[in-house]
């Protein structure tokens, strides 16, 4: 058993890997350190701390369930349309859900919501339902075999989804008995099975497909005692087995991880009892070993792979109150430079890829409590016609953040100034 580091544990929205997949296909784009900016959208329906959100095929962003701002746990699941900046209601959950379900879009566009806490700090549901684009509702599916929150989950090449680590139940306040086997939900029968079993049990690690199929699991938390844990394990869908690889450099409970172009791994922040995390450090698969890189400059929390190969790391903890502070990370330099700020400090935000290149940035917990607001991460302004140039006007905006149309309205950006 082992307590929490948190009352609020967001596990990171997964990135829909599908469409992020075919935006690195339009590279190579521009990446010339230039300033990004966040600009205000509309916000939510209402206040959502942890919640999930999840890109959908038609480039709406599905957020559902968490914490509204009296800390009532939700069922309510809201839309935003990059369209026309706003967000709207759509069906809800058949169970209110916070504190570490997950959400997944799975090939057929549908998206399965799974696990996490119902109500207060009982134990977890194991119930999961499936969201459908095209009706707007959640309709019930199979139950996960073990209840889980602060769990992690993953789309796998063959379209079944990997159920990874958790807690089980809340023995008493603050609390966690850890799950050590995994599940595999498969979308053409609505049911989970039993896969192999982590040699650590653990929560609050990451949950990364590599380019060759296996599922590197980082980090986390551990018994007894809340011990932070730097090990990794990869996941063999091929034999549905856990097998160890090089552990991190440093213990990380929490940590952010995102793909690189590259195929390597970058894992940053997390913490450690009583403080927070600048470092990052890189996996490499091919040899299985974590090396450190640069450091950022505060402990950002979200990770977000822009369509330039960047990487946004954005909000936060900080000692008092949350980060409204923003950075990038070059992958061919291997550092963090810092880029604009948050309009509102926060932190467990939601941060979501949109297909046009933007970041939404939503919800997560500010200095007065859970917040609805939402903003816009664009990369910067254009300075020269080459910066529109091989796609770059995609990850480009004018200074009220408004988006190009195409390369050309770029360059007549840059010559007359509209």
């Amino acid at each position: 058993m082992t307590n929490k580091l948190s009352k609020h544990f967001l596990k990171k929205g997964p990135l829909c890997f599908l469409f992020l997949s075919l935006a690195l296909l339009l590279q190579p784009l521009t990446a010339d350190g230039q300033t990004g900016t966040f600009s205000a959208t509309g916000s939510m329906t209402t206040a959502r701390l942890s919640a999930t959100a999840t890109l959908l095929a038609n480039g709406e962003v599905l957020l559902e369930g968490g914490e509204n701002s009296s800390f009532v746990v939700l069922a309510s699941a809201e839309l935003y349309n990059p369209a026309t900046g706003t967000f709207s209601a759509t069906g809800s959950m058949n169970t209110s859900r916070f504190d570490g379900q997950t959400a997944t879009l799975l090939p057929d566009g549908q998206v399965l919501v799974a696990g996490g806490l119902s109500a207060g700090y009982g134990d977890p549901v194991p119930s999961a339902e499936l969201y459908n684009p095209a009706t707007g509702t959640f309709s019930a599916t199979g139950s996960m075999i073990a209840p889980r929150s602060q769990y992690t989950a993953t789309l796998l090449n063959d379209g079944q989804v990997l159920i990874v680590g958790g807690c089980f139940s809340n023995n008493g306040a603050n609390s966690c008995e850890l799950v050590a086997g995994a599940e595999l939900y498969n979308p053409a029968t609505g049911t989970f099975s039993a896969t192999g079993s982590l040699i650590t049990p653990r929560y609050g690690n990451t949950l990364t497909l590599l380019n060759d199929g296996q599922v590197l699991v980082a980090g986390g938390i551990t018994s007894p005692f809340d011990t932070i844990l730097a090990s990794a394990e990869l996941y063999n869908p091929a034999t549905g087995t856990f097998s160890a690889t090089g552990s991190m450099t440093t213990p990380r409970a929490t940590p952010s991880a995102t793909l690189l172009p590259n195929g390597q791994v970058l894992v940053s922040g997390g913490s450690i009892p009583g403080s927070t995390l600048t470092s990052a450090e890189l996996y490499n698969p091919s040899t299985g070993i974590f090396s450190s890189t640069g450091s950022m400059a505060t402990s950002n929390e979200s990770s977000t792979l822009l369509l330039d190969g960047q990487v946004l790391v954005a909000g936060g903890s900080a000692n008092p109150g949350a980060l409204a502070t923003a950075e990038l990370y070059d992958t061919t330099t291997g550092t963090f430079t810092a880029t604009g700020s948050l309009i509102t400090a926060r932190s467990n935000l939601l941060a979501t890829l949109l297909l046009n290149g933007q970041v939404l940035v939503s919800g997560g917990y500010g200095d007065s409590g859970p917040l609805a607001s939402a903003e816009l991460y664009n990369i910067g302004t254009p300075t020269n016609k080459d910066e529109c140039k091989n796609n770059g006007w995609m990850t480009l905006a004018r200074p009220d953040g408004s988006l190009f149309k195409n390369q050309g309205d770029c360059i007549q950006f840059v010559n007359t100034g509209k």
